[in-house]
């Protein structure tokens, strides 16, 4: 794993940008970045996931816009493959690989997926290519490729570990909020992954969840945050 971190100006020379977008892209979440006093800083492996998501489809690509839009895709909204069951609010385990087992037995549990070693086995590969947690106690956890024939149909899960689990962030504190992706078809492109960024933007929104509850009170929180989202268009791919 290359650990090396660098700066706006580096990042931007290795994406072949300039420094306006490669700032626009790490404050939009789109890119993964931390902010160390007013200097944002990059981790070089993660940079290079971010690129091979791209290439496989799980992100959207904003560097690179050569196609033209595609009027049946469009962002998931959170009703369509999330729901208050979909949410596991206190997690037992203490481990990263403890939780992702926990995350993929509740999938297998609700028929989300079919095969739950499958998906644990899936989720962790990502995760040694390059862990998930983007840092302020959060996870955006998914597989590396899509497999049809294992989700039964597009999802998200959520767990919720007010104690924190040691994903190896970037910003190195603990991940409290794991969001765990089942990606199927092609519809699933994944702006999701920059749309739950945006609902996080605000420092207060990771704490909301932390404190409610129950599971019912987390869903209600996260489409609140999903409101406050300014409408804008679906991005190509």
């Amino acid at each position: 794993m290359d650990d090396r971190l660098m700066t706006v100006k580096q990042i931007a020379a290795y994406l072949s940008v300039n420094e306006r977008t490669v700032l626009k892209l790490v404050s939009d979440g789109s890119i993964p970045g931390v902010k160390v006093g007013n200097q944002w800083r990059f981790r070089k492996a993660m940079i290079d996931t971010w690129l091979d998501d791209q290439m496989l489809g799980v992100t959207p690509r904003y560097v690179e816009r050569t196609r033209p839009p595609d009027p049946s895709r469009r962002m998931l909204e959170l009703d369509s493959c999330f729901q208050p069951d979909h949410i596991q609010p206190a997690l037992a385990a203490r481990t990263k690989d403890g939780a992702i087992e926990e995350l993929a037995a509740l999938s297998h549990r609700l028929g989300l997926v079919r095969d739950k070693t499958w998906f644990m086995g899936a989720l962790i590969e990502r995760e040694n290519i390059m862990p998930s947690a983007i840092g302020n106690g959060i996870a955006f956890l998914h597989t590396v490729r899509r497999h049809p024939e294992q989700v039964t149909r597009p999802f998200m899960v959520l767990g919720r570990s007010r104690e924190g689990v040691d994903f190896d962030a970037l910003d190195g504190q603990p991940t409290h909020l794991l969001f765990a992706l089942g990606l199927k078809y092609d519809e699933l492109h994944l702006p999701w992954l920059t749309k739950l960024s945006q609902m996080f933007a605000r420092p207060e929104a990771v704490r909301e969840l932390l404190d409610a509850p129950d599971a019912a009170e987390i869903y209600r929180s996260l489409s609140e945050a999903e409101k406050r989202l300014s409408p804008a268009p679906d991005s190509p791919l």
